[in-house]
């Protein structure tokens, strides 16, 4: 059984979760199948900012009115994706060989709920797999006469394109309760095919928790499912108390477990789960949970509950990429089931120095995001600290404190403004000789204080450098873990004033 989800370093689903009270408890099996997975890779493609960042499209939403987005691993050079569609009545995959691609392209219907009865209700949450040379769908579905008795179930296909009018019902995957389940995922790791999902646990007054189980092949699963994480947390109670929407991915000799949680207006955020890759992931022991939410609602990017995420790579093989929906406004008119613009959103996947992903924020539309990392300090990046002072540091936490736009200057269209990714409304600008954050003035002052020319880098064409406009001499260059402004005279100082976009 092959389930390949590679880039050139590592394997990139695997799974788990946390446990708060977990358990192992029994649980019925399906009917067997067949199951492989393999990604692919392609040439970036990149706005003038450059950098490692311009392989991810910069379009915000990428998808309109798309949630819980699932985007696949490039499969012979194909991107597969699926999701909710508003009126929760089928299932749907477009492809393209790019990110950007999808949002363009024609999309199939490849599956219609029936006219009644089971799996006539509300259709959530698709999740498209290939599992030994065959394609999956995992899926939950209500029944016409109870749209919210949602279960879980699977399709199958043997055609090489997911669109293709190929699919069969496979039926229900049961558990050990005939209640509440939704939003199944899947992933190989060392050898064993698991299978992820929420479920309503009787006895426990939650709305969902999150179960794994080992599967005994694509459509059934084999063993005792084991309870990983259960909502007890502030962030996870708010409105419901939910843990559900899992996505994995392994890593650093981890196995990061994203999830989401709370109701799906602006409360809806992302925690996140970890275990060693070593470990036994069938041991609630295994799996920690962060004590807060790895991305939530953005006041100042206008996003609004982010959540139900998926991971891929981009065309350059190498860059991960974050998949997740979210909203653009916080007031919702009804129930927000039914408010239908949740949007599929993409942006760069970092990582922090410990190795744990760092999804940081919900970015809005705009310019490629990049981050500053001084030539001669090569693992840091320029950031802003306290006091809105620029510091060069490895970043350990607070990504989005690292990431800015290079945006046309505000007073000579030849210049350039570094802006804020976290404070939208702030950039980097002289003042008194030191290099500050600042918010937007419309004044020449202003103008003049946060422009600068784009230089190729002083220290080779794989850098970039930034001179002052008002003193053609001086440059922003790293000094000691600070970003100062300096003239650069020997080969050591163009190189701490020459900066990779990345």
């Amino acid at each position: 059984m092959t389930q390949n989800n590679l880039n050139r370093r590592s394997l990139l689903r695997g799974g788990g979760a946390a446990a708060a009270g977990a358990a192992a408890v029994p649980l019925l099996g399906t009917p067997a199948g067949a199951a492989e997975q393999r990604p692919g890779g392609g040439v970036g493609h990149g706005p003038p900012a450059g950098g490692a960042d311009s392989v991810v499209p910069t379009r915000d939403p990428l998808i309109e009115q798309r949630a819980d987005p699932w985007i696949t691993y490039p499969h012979r050079g194909m991107y597969y994706m699926t999701g909710s569609v508003p009126a929760y009545d089928r299932i749907v995959v477009r492809g393209a060989p790019t990110l950007e691609g999808l949002a363009h392209t024609r999309e199939s219907t490849v599956w219609k709920r029936p006219s009644s009865g089971r799996m006539g209700g509300h259709i959530w949450a698709p999740e498209l797999h290939r599992i030994d040379g065959r394609w999956y769908i995992y899926f939950a579905a209500g029944d016409s006469d109870d749209v919210f008795r949602i279960r879980m179930y699977v399709l199958e296909s043997r055609a090489e394109d997911p669109r293709e009018d190929a699919w069969e019902l496979r039926g229900q995957i049961t558990t050990a309760w005939d209640t509440f389940a939704l939003d199944a995922t899947t992933f190989e790791h060392r050898g064993s095919l698991y299978y992820v999902w929420a479920q309503a646990e009787p006895g426990i007054d939650t709305n969902s928790n999150l179960y794994i189980a080992e599967m005994d092949s694509p459509v059934a699963i084999k063993g005792d499912p084991v309870r990983i994480a259960v909502p007890t947390k502030e962030w996870e109670t708010r409105g419901f108390r939910v843990n559900e929407g899992a996505a994995v991915l392994v890593r650093n000799g981890r196995v990061f477990m994203t999830f989401s949680a709370s109701a799906t207006d602006a409360n809806y955020c992302v925690g996140l789960l970890t275990a060693d890759a070593e470990a036994n992931l069938l041991d609630p022991a295994s799996w920690t949970k962060s004590p807060q939410p790895v991305m939530e609602t953005n006041e100042a990017n206008s996003r609004y509950g982010p959540g139900h995420n998926s991971f891929t790579v981009a065309e350059d093989g190498e860059t991960d990429v974050l998949v997740y929906h979210a909203r653009s406004y916080r007031e919702i008119e009804g129930d927000p089931l039914y408010d239908p613009n949740r949007h599929t959103r993409v942006q760069k996947l970092n990582w922090y120095p410990d190795g744990t992903p760092a999804l940081g924020i919900p970015i809005a539309e705009g310019e490629s995001v990049v981050r500053l990392s001084p030539l001669d300090s090569p693992e840091s990046f320029v950031r802003h600290g306290q006091g809105g002072r620029l510091v060069v540091d490895r970043v350990a936490d607070r990504v989005e404190r690292s990431q800015f736009r290079i945006v046309p200057g505000f007073l000579d269209p030849g210049r350039v403004a570094l802006r804020c990714v976290d404070l939208p409304d702030h950039h980097v600008r002289v003042s008194d000789g030191s290099l500050v954050i600042a918010p937007y003035a419309d004044s020449d002052e202003y103008g003049r204080a946060s422009g600068f020319i784009r230089d190729e880098g002083l220290a080779g064409r794989d850098g970039v450098s930034f001179r002052l406009s008002e003193d053609p001499h001086s440059y922003l260059a790293h000094r000691e873990g600070r970003l100062v402004v300096e003239r650069p005279r020997g080969w050591a100082d163009r190189q701490r004033a020459t900066f990779r976009v990345r």
